[in-house]
């Protein structure tokens, strides 16, 4: 199965090609990845890196059996684009569009990599598996999740720093910046890859189940407000 990856809930546009089998969600293979760090230029930058994904892949849109995207928690004008844009290939392809929480992506990455290091180096991660992960939710805020064993246990919310406790968590990924906020050992990872976006959808991919509707997880209310004058 082919599938397209795409987030824009974080400041990195990212997109990629993923082939998953049909056995075990670590049963993938990334085909191509495109990350840019711009948080401004997220409708302008999305489809060229999915273009450039295809391209290098040697492949064709016709070829994608399914997209998965990331539906926040994020700011309303970055998330809409990734979401828009993956529910217009799937529209224009007849093909299922999967949203995935972008927090679970970036635990699912870093859980990822704690089997990798045990496989090769035999390194006992299981004493820090329980993993915060946080993003900038902007307004002095973050917007977190706590994961256990791989799975997620609190979350997502979105909080002041001070208001997040750093225990049961050993450990903290996602925005730099914010991360470094918690007494905790810092994991080096900032975006979710889109290995970890379909590492997180696998289940329903492989089982071939009907996506839920898109809805974006935006946990507060916009900006943006209609004026006494505009409203009557």
């Amino acid at each position: 199965m082919l599938v397209l990856a795409v987030d824009t809930a974080t400041p990195a546009v990212t997109s990629g090609l993923v082939r998953l089998g049909d056995g075990a969600a670590q049963d993938l293979e990334t085909l191509a990845v495109r990350v840019t760090e711009n948080p401004r230029a997220h409708a302008e930058v999305l489809t060229p890196l999915i273009l450039e994904c295809l391209a290098e892949a040697g492949c064709e849109p016709a070829d994608l059996d399914a997209v998965v995207v990331g539906v926040g928690p994020g700011p309303f004008t970055g998330l809409r684009v990734g979401m828009a844009t993956a529910a217009a290939f799937g529209d224009a392809l007849g093909i299922p569009v999967h949203g995935v929480c972008t927090l679970d992506a970036l635990a699912a990455d870093v859980f990822a990599a704690d089997v990798t290091a045990a496989d090769v180096f035999g390194a006992d991660v299981a004493a820090g598996s329980d993993l915060l992960v946080v993003t900038d939710a902007r307004r002095r805020e973050v917007y977190w999740a706590r994961y256990s064993g791989g799975s997620r246990v609190e979350g997502p919310e979105v909080r002041k720093p001070a208001e997040v406790t750093a225990a049961p968590s050993r450990r903290v990924a996602g925005s730099p910046a914010h991360a470094e906020l918690f007494d905790l050992p810092v994991v080096p990872v900032h975006s979710p890859s889109p290995a970890g976006l379909v590492t997180v959808a696998a289940p329903e991919l492989t089982a071939r189940a009907a996506p839920q509707p898109l809805v974006p997880l935006y946990l507060r209310r916009p900006d943006a407000v209609e004026t006494a004058a505009r409203k009557k």
